[in-house]
């Protein structure tokens, strides 16, 4: 199969049959054997029996009905799952992604070598100052902690190469970081393209500000989870070391004063608590680290999503 192309959405009833009307066409157009998974994340509105309609009008289509909503994340973690192209292309629901974009991706994953090419909304038509300004600042500080020069981590038109959407899971609000992910899993090809940014045509925005907020809160952790996560002990073992040592040369600064040069009580002096404290901290910090190697090595299945329906698949 030449194309997945993933939809994960969330009450867009309205867009979803000029959408597919509109990928058709271009695979159509360009000979493409594809399929269109559409995954509903809980939606309250009339999403699913949308895609119900559509999968009897054209069997390509095919959908994942979450009982709940869980996030972008979950819906991009199960298309993946499901997706059987040799490139899957990512797309939002709400028609502001131009489909006319997928054939180029296509050949730069194929042609050019790109393991994931990640798209780039240059002109925007949101709020400059609710989306297109914190937007900015989040991909600069993304950009600076990752090492990969995009421009957009954010724009939900993407390409990949079917490997990789195989080898990295996708959790929490993690949807942001997938080129991060890849580049964890040892996909280094990350390519960007420029791409059509349309004005939303049907509906509201589903995202406010508390995605921006989340989305630096999910940086760290990823950058942390990236570097340390097969290795917790790496992290805390070396800090618990430096601390615990600060403590015990402080304790053993104050003991030998105590009986050569100075005869005050050690309880009496401030260093003496600095140097418990640090050893405390030491301590836990070493001993965290080896909880965290035990849960590293035993750690069940982090997506486990109730699933009410799936047609197609």
């Amino acid at each position: 199969m030449d194309l997945s192309i993933v939809i994960p959405l969330f009450n867009e009833d309205e867009s979803l049959p000029e959408l597919t009307a509109w990928i058709q066409r271009v695979m159509i157009a360009n000979n493409y054997s594809y399929e269109i998974i559409m995954i509903d994340d809980g939606s309250t509105d009339n999403s699913w029996n949308v895609i119900e309609e559509l999968r009897n009008e054209n069997t390509y289509i095919k959908g994942i009905r979450f009982q709940r909503n869980y996030g972008k994340s979950a819906a991009l973690n199960e298309g993946f799952k499901a997706a059987q192209g040799d490139v899957v292309i990512t797309m939002d629901a709400d028609m502001q992604d131009s489909p006319d974009e997928i054939p180029e991706l296509r050949h730069m994953i194929l042609n050019d070598g790109f393991d994931i090419v990640s798209g780039w909304k240059k002109k925007r038509f949101d709020n400059k100052f609710t989306k297109n300004i914190p937007s900015k600042l989040f991909n600069a500080a993304a950009r600076r902690s990752s090492g990969i020069k995009l421009n957009d981590f954010n724009c939900g038109l993407k390409a990949y190469k079917r490997k990789v959407i195989k080898s990295i899971e996708v959790y929490g609000e993690m949807h942001r970081y997938i080129p991060v992910l890849a580049k964890w899993a040892g996909f280094r090809k990350i390519g960007e393209k420029v791409v059509e940014h349309r004005a939303r045509k049907y509906g509201v925005t589903k995202f406010g500000w508390e995605r921006f907020v989340n989305g630096f809160l999910d940086l760290f952790s990823i950058m942390f989870v990236g570097k340390f996560g097969k290795r917790p002990m790496h992290f805390f073992g070396l800090w618990g070391t430096l601390f615990f040592f600060a403590g015990f040369f402080i304790f053993l600064y104050l003991t030998i004063t105590k009986f050569f040069l100075d005869h005050t009580g050690l309880t009496q002096r401030p260093l003496f608590f600095f140097a418990i404290l640090a050893m405390i901290i030491g301590s836990q910090l070493f001993l965290a680290g080896f909880i965290g190697e035990l849960i590293a090595r035993n750690s069940p299945e982090r997506n486990s999503y109730l699933i009410e329906e799936k047609i197609g698949i």
